[in-house]
């Protein structure tokens, strides 16, 4: 293990003790793919699972294992209607598994995610009877304001730009702030406990995921 690794791993020993403290789990693996062989061996076989449409999911190869497994896949990009939309959310809130990544996490055990429409971020702090994040070490910052400082200068430009979204930081790279009618940090969401003892569960990976 090179000196980097860890550190890294020393680092998420001491994220999984304070994330204990706020009644979330936590795990740590080196690689993504060790990752995603324990969270397909938590999950039973024909479990209803659902996902925020997270990078991080689609990086670390999660996606794929969940796509060639045995369960009920809800995808909300199934939807082609505003009804169709509205009907799988309502299955999506009750689904056995939900996964997802956060924007950032902190050395402190405090997970930071911005939301546009507020799906994501309400499936992670009701619903789902369980949560799973899997949160490359990229996206561990020191405290709070640090975080929500990495979210909008950082992931929400390149998200704007994947999503090909017409707002000020998907042309400068940077937050300004905007309010404009695309903007999708419409939703500050700051969870420092679980009121449900083990239904959150961080997946944390060594390597680097997601923006």
């Amino acid at each position: 293990m090179s000196h980097k690794s860890t550190a890294l791993a020393k680092q998420a020993e001491a994220i999984i003790k304070n994330l204990e403290k706020r009644n979330m789990e936590g795990f740590y693996f080196e690689t993504a793919a060790e990752c995603t062989r324990a969270v397909l061996e938590t999950i039973p076989h024909g479990s209803v699972i659902s996902w925020g449409g997270s990078e991080s999911i689609k990086e670390s190869g999660l996606m794929d294992g969940i796509h060639s497994g045995n369960y009920k896949l809800i995808d909300r990009s199934a939807a082609t209607t505003p009804e169709e939309s509205r009907a799988l959310y309502a299955q999506i809130v009750l689904s056995d598994y939900y996964l997802m990544s956060s924007n950032a996490i902190t050395l402190d055990g405090e997970l930071i995610n911005i939301d546009g429409n507020g799906n994501r971020v309400a499936c992670l702090i009701q619903g789902p009877s369980h949560v799973i994040l899997v949160v490359g070490m990229n996206k561990v910052v020191t405290d709070v304001t640090s975080g929500i400082a990495r979210v909008r200068n950082m992931a929400s430009p390149a998200n704007a730009i994947r999503l090909n979204r017409n707002i000020p930081c998907a042309a400068t790279g940077t937050c300004h702030d905007c309010l404009a009618p695309e903007c999708f940090c419409n939703q500050i969401v700051v969870t420092r406990r679980s009121g449900h003892i083990g239904r959150i569960k961080v997946y944390l990976v060594g390597e680097s995921l997601g923006y």
